[in-house]
């Protein structure tokens, strides 16, 4: 097993029962980030991420989300977070508790981000690809949606790249 991604050494709490889970367990992967919310105009992205996530998965893909109230969308508990996610669009990828993800709250993943890309999510579903050596980060805004051509495109490449052990 490779080392562990400095981006991915961390432990966060899981959405369902509030676990804490390292994300150290998807070295090796392609990771994509995103924060999401339960009241906003892109909620719908879900079922992309999920549609998205069964495809690839795989192939090496892993989606996490991070529900955040950052942009005042997502006022409900955690359960009712992982109960809404399940029964409206049948996620199954693996969700995380409610995340800050902007300003000095952020989360210690999320400030990471940042500084690798130097961009902090603009609004809910915000999206950052990590290669599997946790070396390459990109951002997308949350107007790229899951099935986007190129997004699509550079998940596939992400992919097909192979970790140099």
């Amino acid at each position: 097993m490779t080392n562990c991604p400095s981006i991915l050494n961390q432990n966060v709490l899981r959405l369902q029962d509030e676990k804490p889970q390292s994300l150290c367990q998807y070295t090796g992967k392609v990771v994509l980030i995103v924060n999401t919310a339960s009241y906003c105009g892109f909620t719908p992205q879900y079922k992309g991420l999920e549609t998205l996530y069964e495809k690839y998965k795989g192939d090496g893909l892993v989606v996490l989300g991070f529900p955040s109230n950052d942009f005042a969308q997502e006022p409900e508990s955690n359960q009712q977070i992982a109960d809404f996610c399940e029964n409206t669009f049948g996620v199954k990828f693996p969700m995380f508790t409610k995340t800050a993800v902007k300003g000095e709250s952020a989360s210690k993943l999320y400030k990471e981000l940042a500084v690798a890309t130097k961009t902090t999510p603009k609004w809910n579903f915000y999206k950052y690809l990590i290669s599997r050596d946790g070396q390459k980060i990109k951002s997308y805004g949350s107007m790229t949606g899951p099935q986007d051509k190129s997004f699509v495109k550079d998940v596939e490449l992400s992919l097909n790249e192979k970790l140099i052990k």
